[in-house]
């Protein structure tokens, strides 16, 4: 209570409560020192990529601003940097040459609006569906054409629209150099690889300047006092700057020209996203931000492109080299991306003298480096190990021979055709060594394979002892019955079959299937009746009764430990063996509920070693300091922050709690016994609903069930608050090593929540909102393109 605050009676009228104030905006200085970084990349870069399509240079700086301010406004993707992109230079240009620039800003406004109809389909996910190694191929093909095309304008001429006729022309050219464009695209291209090598202590003060600018603002001081004659950016005046115009041909070639579009928009865009996900949650420093909507990003890059056609700027995607910079830099929210295009349209009004003296030898030794980037060495190490070269290189070459649409849909096809090939390209070999028949199977076992299957099968004499080594990822019905069916008739004949899958070494041992327990996993023991007999269930466990039969109790035990020995434990016994050796190290305590339905493991798919468990009647946390305070939670707690140093820690409570039904239906004055001993712990969780008190949680988007789950909701809050009071934790959170996590668990839906940032974080007084974890916040474990190829 404050030292001026008067005294409150038990007669005195409550305090008023002050009307609540209204958010200001802020702009986190983190934001600024971003935007700062990303304008001074994207500047030079959207002016070279302006360049290298052939369209006006205040085109590039249109769709750098309109890309930060509306797609960083509306998409769903809060720190990728939106922006004229090198990966559309080719469509681009294309366009310009067949229908001239207004219609291509037409083009790019139909194109946004097809965007913003696949966002409101929600079909963004299925943009992922493409083979990585497509989209490699398309980059290596996009970033050919673009090097080999603004080399010419680096050795001083002018490059055509298509690459063979740069290709053929490049012997010409050389023999007619231009000494002057020569020299600065070689500084360029000095500046440009030599700086990010600078050695420290110097080079980490230096390094903090893009080396893009430093290569162009090198380039352009050095042209300028040397007095070399050169051609120079000329940009001219707004007042005649060309405005989108209805696009005039074909029908089939202008839908042709936005579906070309939008797929390269749309398909970069996605990929990045998930790619700059993977970037800020893999950093440790900044606060973390809310993982990426796919379906908003599509209908905020739509939005950026239809604003970006109908004003006379270039086609709009993420740009992954500014997203990149935007990340590293400590971006905290999409701040930082509008910033940098407020910055970019102060540069364009007010720093137009400045930028005209840049020369374009050097901006296009710029926009060559990136082309050449986007050729990755690792990209091509990828497909090589998944075997999918043959994809990279017919979408490369069809890029580069044909066209982005073209090559793209060469590429599909040969990954479909190759998906086929190895779907239906089974080589069963069979081979006698010292007695043993061995069959080997090296592909997909499919329908298709069955008879060569039978074939080799029929080889093996009966009576002896055969070995069938499966290496492959796929087994169908068919196949799976045809094995089944001879292994079965072999061990009937006298014969031992054994089974081995290469991927996992599990082995399956040619044991007479009335013996073997065949229920699924997660089959519950109550009300389980097991297909295996009785007669071999005795056997298998030994535990009897008087009447001769397994006992039910010590039947389930043995039955469960049983199939745990022979179908779980060689899956798990490499990983365990691990942990033994290493010991153990978990990522986070999860404090839960003893109730028998909640599966840990199973809730948060985290595997052995992934969790340090600890569960109690409630999921209650003591207070310290209590007098008969439980020390074995508090205990679990210094230990797992202290020893194991966990990095997170997750109180999760769950629908139809019996502690929240035993608190709730307590009468006062009943005899204290060990269960109402330990309630008392959770006697604050009621107060938290008492009539009045602001912080009753809620659940996003439904409401609250009952009353049982209202004080589920409180109790996941109120032990939070708890758990902030240990030492350990309190010292852990000051330190920013630490996170708390609230969690609540619907058992009869299957359904998790997660308490928001803004009732997980410092008094959790107000506002305690618990979110549905839907699908699509799950990690996407696709193999994506590195951040750095989506230039």
């Amino acid at each position: 209570m404050s030292a001026c605050a008067p005294p409150r009676t038990e007669h005195s009228p409550p305090h008023p409560t002050p009307p609540p104030r209204r958010r200001r905006f802020r702009v986190e200085s983190a934001d600024v020192s971003a935007s700062i970084a990303v304008f001074l990349i994207a500047l030079p870069l959207s002016l070279g990529i302006a360049l290298a399509t052939g369209a006006p240079l205040q085109a590039g700086l249109v769709a750098a601003a309109v890309g930060g301010i509306v797609a960083g406004r509306i998409g769903g993707c809060p720190l990728q940097v939106s922006g004229p992109a090198a990966g559309l230079t080719v469509v681009t240009a294309d366009l310009i040459h067949q229908y001239g620039w207004r219609a291509t800003c037409g083009i790019t406004v139909l194109a946004g609006l097809a965007q913003l109809g696949l966002g409101c389909l929600k079909v963004a996910r299925g943009a992922l569906a493409v083979s990585p190694a497509v989209v490699h191929g398309m980059l290596a093909g996009i970033g050919i054409t673009i090097a080999v095309a603004q080399l010419h304008i680096v050795l001083g001429g002018r490059p055509d629209s298509s690459v063979l006729t740069n290709l053929r022309a490049l012997p010409s050219q050389l023999a007619h150099l231009d000494p002057a464009a020569v020299v600065i695209s070689a500084l360029t291209l000095t500046l440009l690889l030599a700086w990010p090598r600078i050695p420290d202590p110097v080079g980490s003060l230096l390094r903090k300047v893009p080396a893009a600018l430093v290569a162009v603002v090198g380039a352009t001081v050095t042209a300028a006092l040397t007095g070399l004659t050169l051609p120079r950016v000329d940009l001219p005046s707004w007042r005649s700057h060309a405005l989108a115009g209805l696009p005039e041909g074909p029908t089939l070639g202008i839908v042709a020209a936005v579906l070309t579009t939008t797929l390269v928009c749309s398909v970069q865009s996605l990929l990045g996203a998930v790619a700059v996900d993977k970037l800020a949650a893999g950093r440790t420093g900044p606060a973390r931000v809310a993982r990426s909507d796919l379906d908003r990003e599509l209908l905020g890059q739509g939005a950026a492109n239809i604003v970006s056609g109908a004003l006379g700027g270039l086609p709009v995607a993420g740009v992954a080299v500014r997203s990149t910079a935007n990340v590293n830099s400590g971006a905290v929210s999409r701040n930082s991306t509008m910033l940098h295009g407020a910055l970019v349209v102060i540069a364009a009004l007010l720093l137009v003298p400045l930028l005209e003296q840049i020369p374009l030898a050097s901006l296009a030794a710029l926009v060559m480096a990136v082309g050449i980037q986007m050729v990755s060495l690792n990209h091509i190490r990828t497909v090589t190990r998944h075997r999918e070269v043959p994809v990279y290189a017919a979408t490369t070459l069809g890029v580069v021979c044909l066209g982005v649409l073209q090559g793209v849909l060469l590429g599909i096809a040969v990954a479909v055709a190759l998906a086929l090939h190895r779907l239906t390209h089974t080589r069963i070999t069979h081979e006698e060594k010292e007695g043993v028949h061995h069959v080997h199977v090296r592909g997909q076992l499919t329908f298709l394979a069955v008879p060569r299957l039978s074939r080799a099968l029929h080889h093996v004499p009966h009576g002896t002892r055969a070995v069938v080594e499966l290496d492959g990822s796929f087994m169908d019905h068919a196949a799976y019955e045809s094995l089944q069916d001879w292994r079965s008739s072999h061990t009937a004949r006298g014969g031992s079959a054994e089974l081995k899958d290469r991927r996992t070494g599990v082995r399956s041992a040619g044991v007479p299937s009335s013996t073997v327990c065949r229920c699924r996993p997660w089959t519950p023991w109550r009300n389980h009746r097991c297909d295996m007999p009785a007669a071999a269930a005795r056997r298998r466990t030994g535990a009897t009764d008087s009447t001769g039969d397994a006992r039910p109790d010590t039947h389930e035990l043995a039955r469960g430990i049983s199939s745990f020995q022979r179908n779980t434990a060689p899956l798990v016994r490499e990983e365990l063996a691990r942990l033994a050796k290493e010991g153990q190290r978990p990522s986070q305590l999860f404090l839960t509920c003893a109730d028998s339905r909640l599966v840990t493991s199973m809730i948060t798919a985290s595997g052995p070693g992934d969790l340090f468990v600890v569960r109690n009647v409630g999921n209650l946390v003591p207070p310290p300091g209590q007098e008969h305070a439980d020390d074995s939670v508090a205990a679990a707690i210094e230990y797992a922050v202290d020893v194991l140093g966990v990095r997170s820690i997750t109180v999760c409570g769950h629908s139809g709690c019996g502690a929240m039904q035993a608190l709730l239906a307590a009468e006062p004055g009943a005899a204290p016994t060990p269960l109402r001993r330990w309630l008392r712990y959770g006697e604050p969780s009621l107060a938290r609903l008492a009539d009045g008190h602001p912080a009753r949680p809620r659940l996003a988007p439904r409401p609250v069930a009952d009353a049982v789950e209202e004080l589920s909701l409180a109790n996941v809050v109120q032990q939070l608050a708890h758990l902030r009071a240990h030492e350990s934790v309190a010292r852990a959170l000051a330190a920013g090593a630490l996170e708390l996590h609230g969690m609540y668990f619907h058992v009869g839906e299957a359904r998790a929540y997660l308490l928001g940032d803004e009732g997980a974080e410092g008094d959790v007084a107000e506002g305690a909102v618990f979110h549905d974890v839907r699908e699509d916040v799950r990690e996407d474990v696709r193999e994506v393109p590195e951040v750095g190829s989506l230039v």
